[in-house]
């Protein structure tokens, strides 16, 4: 499944603020900051990843839903995509 890119934007922007997190990381333990500083840090960035990554599932799920409701997905397509979902929902659980 292809996903339209500017229907990702919000998705691309996590992405970018996530990159820009783990570069700070990075920065804090090449400076020896707190161990209670860093993991904060990290955990803002690993959060701003499972955000985009659900918000690319839910665009996904969005188009498979549009797809089916107007007819245009066999059932066995429709199967297929769903198990692929599933696979990459229970990824970022």
């Amino acid at each position: 499944m292809e996903l339209p890119a500017e229907e990702l934007k919000g998705a691309v922007n996590r992405l970018r603020r996530a990159q820009g997190q783990i570069s700070g990381v990075i920065g804090m333990i090449e400076q020896g900051r707190s161990c209670e500083e860093v993991v904060t840090q990290l955990a803002a960035a690993s959060r701003a990843l499972d955000r985009a990554g659900f918000a690319i599932i839910a665009t996904g799920l969005e188009h498979c839903l549009t797809d089916e409701a107007e007819g245009g997905t066999p059932q066995m397509e429709r199967d297929e995509m769903r198990a692929k979902l599933e696979k990459l929902f229970l990824s970022l659980a």
